[in-house]
C-alpha cells in the first residue's frame, strides 16, 4: 500500500538525505510504500523547535506541531564503516519525519488515518 504526499499540502519534511536539523516543505508529489516501513511513531512537539531552510535560515517550528516518523525497514540503511582497522560498520537506517504545524490538522488526520488503516489492533 502506498500513501502519496501531495505538494503544497502544507507540511513540512525532514528525513536522513539533509543535512541535520533542516526542514523543508513539500514541494512535489511522492509516494511512501508502506510494506518498506518498519516502523511508525506519532508523536506532538511539546516546545519550541529551531529548525533550518535549504538555505540556512531559521524556522521555528511551534509547540504542539504533530509529527509522523517513519522509520524504514533495514533493506534500506546506508551501511558505513566506523572503524575501520576492527571491521565496525555503523548501520543507518533511512526515515522520514513529517511535520503537521497546528494550523494542519486536517491534513495530519488524514496522513495518520490512512497509515492506521494499514495496522492490526489487538
Amino acid at each position: 500500500m502506498f500513501i502519496k504526499i501531495k505538494k503544497k499540502s502544507g507540511l513540512y519534511m525532514e528525513h536522513n538525505g539533509l543535512e541535520k536539523r533542516h526542514l523543508v516543505p513539500v514541494t512535489s508529489n511522492f509516494l511512501i510504500n508502506l510494506e518498506q516501513v518498519a516502523e511508525v511513531s506519532f508523536y506532538t512537539i511539546k516546545e519550541n523547535k529551531i529548525r533550518f531552510d535549504l538555505e540556512d535560515r531559521e524556522f521555528r517550528v511551534p509547540v504542539h506541531t504533530r509529527v509522523i516518523h517513519l522509520q524504514m525497514a533495514y533493506p534500506y540503511a546506508q551501511v558505513s564503516d566506523v572503524h575501520s582497522n576492527n571491521k565496525t560498520s555503523l548501520v543507518q537506517r533511512c526515515y522520514y519525519k513529517f511535520y503537521c504545524l497546528p494550523e494542519e490538522d486536517t491534513q495530519y488526520e488524514v496522513l495518520r488515518s490512512k497509515i492506521e488503516e494499514f495496522v492490526l489492533n489487538l
